[in-house]
């Protein structure tokens, strides 16, 4: 498969791309008139062809050609406006609203890679709009355009929804190499800088959990009362598709608890080199004690200091602080080792 382009146009409708698709032949490349006038015609021999628009939404006449156009519901231009949310197929009447979410180009980790697909597929069409380029969409266009043959429109959203499904699967085994690295770091005691990224990696999975699986109970809806239109094929299609999401949300899940215990080992690593630095510190200040009490008494330079007359007084003081300190040392080692 031809790798998918980076950089993207469209027409003065904001179409980016159209195709029209005859079960059983190539796909061929298509505008927006000859995609309506398609559409709008009753011929028996297009009755089984239907088309795919890809439009930009960063065109302000993507949309109001639609609505001249197309009688597409109003959940779907509702859904143009609405915030991220997670990825949903739901029906409407006789056709399919999608909301698709992906990683794009330039990822990088950065759980604000995260573009949008928007989706209305009916019996005769698919008409998908974005604001940026998405992975798993231009993976499909580049299927269609290496000769893959679709049947219906349903056929496409399954396509789409596995690719989907791959780039989730993609994310993780990166994810999981990058713990491993980190595992074998804390299993070292190299503790420094995997904290952060930790933390990083679990919000990460986070987030793509919540955006990229579909939501279970609009996905449950749909394969239990599909529209009719729907052939069995492309029923098994979407099942299958579900059942790789649900197994890809499964390691994701995994593999954040794992994250959670490496941060729990981590923290109590943390916590264990703590309590060390406080031991050796407070060993420090006890033995040092007896030495800083008697030189501020003795430097005070008052009258009646004891000793300052005798020829062996400074070594009665050392003998002493020697003796204390030996003491505070063997009371404090004791305790430590008890």
């Amino acid at each position: 498969m031809e790798a998918p382009e980076t950089l993207y146009g469209s027409d003065e409708q904001g179409l980016v791309w159209g195709y029209a698709f005859t079960p059983g032949e190539t796909a061929r490349p298509i505008n927006c008139k000859d995609a309506a006038a398609l559409l709008a015609t009753e011929d028996r021999s297009d009755k089984d062809t239907f088309v795919w628009l890809h439009f930009s939404l960063s065109n302000t006449s993507a949309v109001p050609w639609l609505k001249r156009h197309l009688p597409l519901p109003e959940a779907f231009y509702d859904d143009l406006h609405e915030t991220v949310g997670a990825t949903r197929v739901e029906q409407n009447e006789e056709t399919l609203v999608a909301v698709v979410h992906d990683i794009l180009f330039d990822f990088a980790f950065d759980p604000a890679a995260i573009a949008t697909l928007r989706l209305c597929i009916g019996p005769r069409f698919m008409i998908s709009a974005r604001l940026r380029p998405l992975r798993s969409v231009d993976r499909l266009r580049a299927s269609v355009r290496s000769g893959t043959t679709f049947r219906s429109p349903a056929e496409l959203l399954a396509d789409l929804m596995n690719d989907q499904a791959d780039v989730l699967v993609q994310v993780i085994r990166r994810t999981t190499s990058k713990v491993d690295h980190i595992e074998d770091s804390l299993l070292a005691n190299r503790v420094s800088s995997n904290r952060s990224e930790l933390s990083n990696l679990r919000r990460l999975l986070v987030r793509l959990q919540r955006l990229l699986a579909p939501e279970p109970a609009a996905l449950f809806r749909l394969l239990s009362r599909p529209p009719g239109w729907i052939l069995d094929a492309d029923l098994q299609d979407l099942r299958e598709a579900s059942e790789e999401f649900s197994t890809a949300v499964q390691d994701s899940l995994a593999l954040t608890e794992r994250i959670k215990i490496l941060q729990e080992e981590l923290s109590a690593l943390v916590t264990e080199q703590s309590n060390r630095t406080l031991y050796v510190l407070t060993v420090v200040t006890v033995l040092a004690l007896p030495i800083n009490l008697v030189a501020g008494l003795f430097g005070m330079n008052v009258g009646g200091i004891p000793l300052s007359e005798s020829a062996h007084g400074f070594f009665i003081i050392v003998a002493i602080l020697l003796s204390l300190t030996t003491f505070f040392a063997v009371r404090t080692l004791g305790r430590r080792e008890k």
